[in-house]
């Protein structure tokens, strides 16, 4: 999965316009009160977030909580009930989400192939001659990886992209990730239910649940500075972290 870090897009973030930009602002995804409800359920209650660049911010929560909710939301699969979306210092909507969408990468647990490309055609639509249904698991994720990489996307999007490997596979390509992001200085958005993976990949964790953001910061300050009993009963339930 090695890149040529020379093809990484050098050029200066462009001045948006709009009220409220500075030259200081760091966030290159705002969430202003953003909600969002299904038929009577509600997904995601209003919520503030910023996503900060260069860094890896990590959802973690139960399933349901709203995190993969939040990167849909982003990407412009669903709209929000309520609130405001920035990228990169302009509001997203309907009219630009088209074109914001090329400067950002996607990748869910499956990887979305296509299985009629091989994996050379998926990649550049160029790695190997095999179809994704010859291809291991691992093997699939890192055409996925590569995919979403390739065009240097301003921010990826990752929802829990490791979930369904087993330890050895994930384990190579989480060292793998880690080294990428951080030689790319990649603005990442990473979803996963795993604590230990939140923990190794986060510059910032955000714990979910109920649709709420619990908390936010480090393993650290979730450990030793619970905001409510539900975050250090998470933490408890994911052996052996209590004790990093």
């Amino acid at each position: 999965m090695k890149r040529d870090p020379r093809r990484r897009n050098t050029r200066r973030p462009r001045r948006p316009e709009g009220d409220g930009y500075t030259e200081e602002m760091s966030a290159l995804v705002q969430l202003i009160d953003v909600s969002k409800r299904y038929e009577d359920a509600l997904a995601l209650h209003s919520t503030n977030l910023a996503i900060e660049r260069a860094k890896t911010t990590v959802l973690i929560g139960p399933s349901g909580c709203g995190k993969s909710t939040l990167l849909r939301l982003i990407i412009g699969l669903i709209t929000p009930d309520s609130g405001t979306i920035a990228f990169d210092g302009s509001q997203i909507t309907p009219s630009n989400i088209d074109t914001l969408r090329r400067r950002i990468g996607y990748v869910i647990q499956e990887g979305s192939l296509f299985p009629h490309l091989t994996a050379r055609a998926n990649v550049s639509e160029n790695l190997v001659s095999r179809y994704p249904i010859e291809l291991s698991g691992g093997q699939r994720q890192r055409v996925s990886l590569m995919r979403a990489l390739m065009l240097s996307p301003e921010l990826l999007l990752l929802d829990e992209p490791l979930g369904a490997l087993d330890p050895l596979v994930r384990a190579s390509l989480q060292k793998e990730l880690k080294e990428i992001f951080a030689r790319l200085r990649q603005t990442t958005l990473f979803v996963t239910h795993d604590l230990a993976e939140a923990a190794y990949f986060g510059d910032e964790i955000v714990l979910m649940n109920e649709g709420h953001i619990v908390q936010q910061g480090s393993l650290a300050d979730l450990r030793e500075k619970p905001s409510r009993p539900f975050v250090s009963e998470f933490i408890n339930a994911q052996r052996g972290l209590a004790e990093l």
